[in-house]
């Protein structure tokens, strides 16, 4: 389904990451999956091989690049559709504790199919970020959470930032044009603080990762309910 190996591993090299045959294996069936998946349930837009290869797989593994991820770290990616860009980062760090959260149940589907087939071990769990981080049992438990989604910075901070532990860290995946400042008030009030952002190029992609890290205990003010947050965020 990917391109071929030698074209792939030469992409990857492009950007400093080792790309072996298992993994290349691994991305190629996830491919396959998720071109088959998408012709009964809307999971991507992007379907062209060489598209799913950068825009999907590659703008996922590359977060490795920018956070050194601790060893066995437990990781909650919160709201992950099909399962960007968590999954991908799962094979390429099989250490990583994975639970994987939608609103969709047919898209847990896919998920529970796809991990299935590439043998990957994960937790799924079906709801809305902002239910599921109000239950004790998700509700600062992990070190990491992760967001690859078009939600501006103060919403994805209100889903993402409650379910991460004091001293943990959110993740988030966004386009060069966000702007940070409208969302320091946000972070700060959810326990938050911006400590690094970075920018690159994913080839013809500008591209930006935020790294919040957690200082402080989220008040149990929130997150809000979704028709509060839809109406002003914070």
């Amino acid at each position: 389904m990917l391109p071929e190996f030698e074209i792939c591993c030469s992409l990857f090299n492009k950007y400093d990451i080792v790309l072996n045959r298992e993994k290349y294996d691994l991305l190629s069936l996830y491919a396959e999956l998720l071109v088959d998946w998408n012709n009964k349930i809307n999971l991507t837009a992007i379907t062209a091989p060489e598209e799913i290869l950068v825009k999907h797989f590659l703008d996922s593994i590359l977060v490795l690049k920018y956070f050194d991820i601790p060893e066995n770290s437990s990781l909650i990616d919160v709201g992950t559709g099909a399962g960007f860009p968590s999954v991908p980062i799962k094979i390429f760090r099989p250490d990583i504790k994975l639970t994987l959260l939608d609103s969709l149940a047919k898209r847990i589907g896919f998920l529970e199919n796809l991990c299935s087939n590439l043998n990957i071990c994960a937790n799924f769990v079906h709801g809305r970020a902002e239910d599921i981080a109000r239950q004790s049992a998700f509700r600062e438990q992990f070190d990491i959470s992760c967001a690859r989604a078009v939600a501006g910075l103060p919403v994805l901070s209100e889903f993402c930032i409650p379910f991460v532990k004091q001293g943990g860290t959110f993740i988030s995946m966004k386009g060069q044009n966000e702007d940070i400042e409208p969302a320091k008030n946000a972070v700060a009030l959810l326990g938050g603080t911006v400590s690094d952002v970075y920018d690159y190029n994913l080839e013809v992609d500008a591209r930006r990762i935020i790294i919040i890290k957690k200082i402080s205990q989220t008040s149990t003010k929130y997150p809000r309910n979704s028709a509060q947050i839809k109406k002003k965020s914070l």
